[in-house]
């Protein structure tokens, strides 16, 4: 049941992630999201078999980091109406969602601890839901392709780096692939400590 609980919330948060993405491109003008019936909650239009089901299944049977993604939701950056910033701004919508979820139920979870609303198990399930879009949001800051991370990196770029950005995608997956298994793990005490000033615990 419990990883049941944990795979859905997930799931919702990661398409809450993407929808995230849709609705600040459409914000700056670009309409593809729409377009494609993107802009909605329904998991059925954002799962990816992969990233939805596979990858968590697998960090969950081997007791590490519970990640995973929803498919991409589509935006053209050439239609933004900020050529400068706009491809960051769209990037960080997902995480900033992710945050947001993370503060909102963290808040919850002060409330009813204080008033003693809710059992230990309970709280527990808040706790993960707080737990899982941190590791979402930082996962998904880190500066490599195809992260969001890196697209805010890339807008700070000159245009004559624009080269280095394209080096970046063209290994990008592999270094995601090498970060997650060699490097992922040391970021376990920042997440933990941000879940835990969150929860104020």
């Amino acid at each position: 049941m419990e990883f049941l609980f944990i795979i859905a919330v997930l799931i919702m948060s990661v398409v809450i992630h993407e929808v995230a993405h849709g609705y600040m491109a459409l914000a700056l003008g670009d309409n593809t999201a729409k377009y494609q019936n993107r802009l909605t909650l329904n998991p059925l239009s954002h799962l990816d078999p992969v990233g939805s089901f596979f990858v968590p299944l697998m960090g969950y049977m081997l007791g590490g980091f519970i990640i995973g993604w929803a498919k991409p939701v589509p935006f053209n950056p050439y239609n933004l109406k900020n050529q400068k910033w706009g491809e960051a701004m769209v990037a960080f919508a997902g995480p900033l969602s992710n945050i947001v979820i993370a503060i909102v139920f963290g808040l919850f979870m002060r409330l009813t601890v204080a008033e003693n609303l809710l059992s230990g198990p309970a709280l527990g399930l808040l706790g993960f839901i707080v737990s899982i879009n941190i590791t979402l949001a930082v996962f998904n800051l880190i500066p490599l392709p195809p992260l969001d991370g890196s697209k805010i990196l890339f807008a700070f770029l000159p245009l004559k780096m624009q080269n280095v950005r394209l080096a970046f995608e063209r290994f990008g997956i592999v270094l995601v692939i090498f970060f997650i298994f060699f490097i992922w793990q040391y970021l376990g005490p920042l997440i933990f400590k941000l879940t835990n000033i969150i929860i104020g615990y």
